[in-house]
């Protein structure tokens, strides 16, 4: 009598099968909506952020507060980049992790003034800058996971195919070079 195996997908809770497949689909689903709700209260924040740089615009300009609101609303539309990263690739984006990083950590200077930063807070962000710089040129020289992932489905099969049409190519060229020469 033949014993029944239960898939690995699946596992007994309650005298019921539950399938871990579903149900990461599922909490996937909900995370995107997590996210897409995320992104519609960015969104908006931002067009708020950005009606009232234009109604100051009217009054007395403080450059140094008009500044920071500009940088600040780069820095949100950084974050918006960063969620559509992850709603299209279901990762982060870490190279514009570190951008949203440098850009906030500048803005910080600016408001508070470069003059009024004792040399311990200056020293402290200037390694921090040159740590993130350092981050971020890492993360472009590193290839993508997507594209890393691309080249690893390419089996040995594969590449013995595109070697033989190679070499058949490489075949008709010398053939061809025969015919030119006799």
């Amino acid at each position: 009598m033949p014993i029944n195996k239960r898939q690995k997908s699946q596992y007994l809770f309650r005298n019921r099968w539950i399938d871990r497949q579903r149900i990461v689909r599922n909490m996937e689903a909900f995370q995107d909506l997590i996210v897409i709700v995320l992104c519609f209260g960015l969104f908006a924040y931002m067009v708020m952020q950005l009606w009232e740089i234009f109604t100051e615009l009217t009054l007395p300009l403080d450059h140094q507060q008009v500044t920071a609101k500009i940088l600040f609303l780069l820095i949100l539309v950084e974050l918006f980049r960063l969620l559509m990263v992850y709603l299209q690739e279901h990762s982060i984006a870490v190279g514009v992790a570190v951008e949203v990083s440098i850009v906030s950590v500048l803005r910080e200077v600016i408001v508070h003034g470069a003059l009024e930063i004792t040399w311990v807070q200056a020293a402290s962000i200037c390694g921090l800058l040159f740590i993130l710089g350092a981050l971020l040129l890492v993360c472009a020289k590193t290839p993508h996971m997507d594209h890393m992932i691309n080249k690893t489905k390419h089996s040995a099969l594969n590449h013995s195919d595109d070697e033989q049409q190679e070499n058949g190519n490489k075949m008709s060229h010398s053939t061809q070079y025969e015919e030119i020469v006799n």
